[in-house]
């Protein structure tokens, strides 16, 4: 476990037990067993270090999503499939998201919103791309729509898992909103949401993958990583953003090398979009 990692699970425990506000970054530092000029090593500020606490498990999540929308279900059972692992994915974090719903000052954080709304939009992208593979010839103009119920039912749900104790049986939600979904997708006739509304929505997302961006996420994930491998793909791979040589299974083989170490399978992921890989 890395540093960095150290630190943020153990001020998730803090946050937890005794909250945010409460919580100095000394009583995280003896938590930890490390000095105040290791946390600044890794952290600015206690402020730093939530922003990248929430970065993480939003990554997580993400990562998590797209590979259940891309995995090996049978394509009736790709909806069920989809809604018990967000479900699941809610009830393993359940103690982190419920630190960070009930802590109002992040309510405050605008670097927080922004962050959010960009990861709202790679949720919409994944769930668009299984809403196309299920039903590729009748959800032309009322995909988007749909995409929004399904986001609905989510949050809806979703506090019931993260905040209830009443014991859920995860399979037949999954099935009961997997159900629901269906029948919204086959008789929906009169859509709200479009594609034009959607991509000003998404504007933010297009600012986070500019090519700069891109440029310090590699560079920030080259700072972190021994393995010389991984260490070399990373610079190959920020060279490309510039100016792509290199063919498709080539940049397959160097998003390999990076992608099995926690550092960098966030920049991996979002890599392998910029290329469409």
């Amino acid at each position: 476990m890395s540093k960095k990692q150290l630190i943020m699970d153990k001020a998730l425990e803090l946050f937890s037990e005794q909250g945010y506000e409460a919580t100095s970054v000394q009583q995280i530092t003896e938590r930890c067993g490390i000095s105040k000029g290791a946390f600044y090593l890794s952290f600015k500020t206690k402020d730093e270090l939530v922003v990248s606490m929430i970065d993480y498990y939003l990554q997580q999540f993400i990562m998590d999503i797209d590979q259940a929308v891309k995995g090996p279900y049978q394509h009736e059972s790709l909806l069920v499939e989809f809604y018990k692992n967000i479900f699941e994915l809610f009830k393993k974090h359940s103690i982190s998201v419920r630190v960070f719903f009930n802590e109002k000052v992040f309510l405050s954080k605008q670097e927080l919103f922004y962050k959010i709304s960009v990861y709202e939009v790679e949720m919409s992208q994944a769930m668009l791309y299984m809403l196309e593979q299920l039903y590729p010839n009748n959800l032309q103009e009322t995909k988007y729509d749909v995409m929004y119920c399904m986001k609905g039912f989510i949050k809806t749900y979703a506090e019931l898992v993260i905040f209830s104790n009443i014991p859920l049986d995860l399979e037949h939600l999954a099935k009961s909103l997997a159900e629901k979904t269906r029948i919204i997708a086959e008789h929906t006739t009169t859509p709200f949401i479009t594609e034009s509304l959607v991509q000003i929505m998404a504007a933010p997302y297009e600012q986070e993958i500019a090519q700069n961006t891109l440029v310090q996420l590699i560079e920030q994930s080259i700072a972190s990583i021994e393995d010389s491998i991984a260490r070399e793909s990373l610079q190959l791979l920020k060279e490309q953003i510039e100016t792509t040589t290199y063919n498709r299974a080539i940049l397959k083989g160097l998003l390999a090398n990076i992608r099995q170490h926690p550092e960098s399978s966030w920049v991996a992921y979002v890599l392998a979009k910029y290329f469409h890989v």
